[in-house]
């Protein structure tokens, strides 16, 4: 587990699977995938990435699903790394946040030549030319994009369960107003890096620009994953702010409001304008 911050090296349950092709040329746009357990939605996320992506790459922490399996069988993911043994202590849990995703790129770039890249998530859903963008002649002043995202959510109205088999995007009708911009795509260059513990973001030292939209379903796919989240993070992450929030919200799957005590919106230009950002 253990390596710099620059140079991530595998752990002895780690290993790397890749698909049998030659060095691919260079290309617009790889995706970096960190996952467990997706196999409900994953599919969908995959078709839904490869309308953008060129190149996908995964990190599977330790999947006790078919989620290997579904990776393994999409065209666009050109390389997994396997782990074998989950970590569950909390202090593992916010190491491996920035550990897979910087060993996940460290290791796409030693094989795969990339102009730009995407770290996702599978429950995210992207909205807006990202294909265009990354596609058109660079724009010398922009390094990196942050992502404007938004949580759905379940109302009485719309409360079905997420099948498989299903389309996540514009699954739910209602978002809160609450916004992340998280920065998501970046040129590749060599001093991007992930750093420190919890980091869903790499280290960009300038010439970030916010774009694109991000509809967000870890709060709304069924009442049983509502759930499963919040005992994720009460037994996994820190108490302090992870857990005592995430106690909170048991049972709570259902919503009027936000978590933040704020309307909801239908997805478009009234929840855009209505928008709060909150990080």
């Amino acid at each position: 587990m253990n390596g710099r911050e620059d140079s991530w090296s595998l752990a002895a349950a780690e290993s790397i699977w890749q698909r049998d092709q030659a060095r691919i040329n260079k290309v617009p746009l790889l995706v970096l995938l960190r996952i467990r357990n997706e196999e409900l939605i994953l599919e969908d996320t995959l078709d839904h990435l490869a309308g953008f992506a060129d190149l996908i790459c995964a990190y599977d922490d330790a999947s006790t699903d078919a989620t290997r399996a579904i990776l393994k069988a999409h065209e666009k993911v050109v390389m997994i790394v396997q782990n074998d043994e989950w970590q569950s202590s909390v202090d593992s849990r916010l190491l491996s946040e920035t550990r897979h995703r910087g060993l996940l790129l460290q290791e796409a770039r030693k094989r795969f030549d990339f102009a730009w890249c995407m770290c996702c998530d599978a429950d995210e859903r992207y909205v807006g030319p990202i294909r265009e963008f990354v596609t058109a002649p660079p724009a010398a002043e922009v390094n990196a994009v942050r992502i404007r995202l938004f949580d759905a959510y379940m109302t009485e109205s719309d409360d079905r369960a997420f099948e498989k088999g299903m389309q996540l995007l514009n699954f739910r009708r209602y978002f809160g107003p609450e916004r992340r911009d998280i920065l998501m795509l970046w040129k590749n260059r060599e001093e991007v890096k992930f750093v420190g513990l919890d980091a869903r973001e790499p280290i960009v030292a300038d010439g970030v620009e916010t774009d694109f939209y991000c509809q967000h379903y870890g709060k709304s796919l069924s009442y049983a994953h509502w759930e499963a989240t919040c005992d994720y993070y009460v037994k996994h992450f820190p108490w302090d702010p992870y857990g005592q929030k995430w106690q909170a919200r048991k049972g709570k799957a259902l919503h009027e409001q936000s978590d933040f005590g704020t309307a909801l919106h239908v997805w478009g230009s009234g929840l855009f304008d209505a928008a709060v950002k909150i990080y």
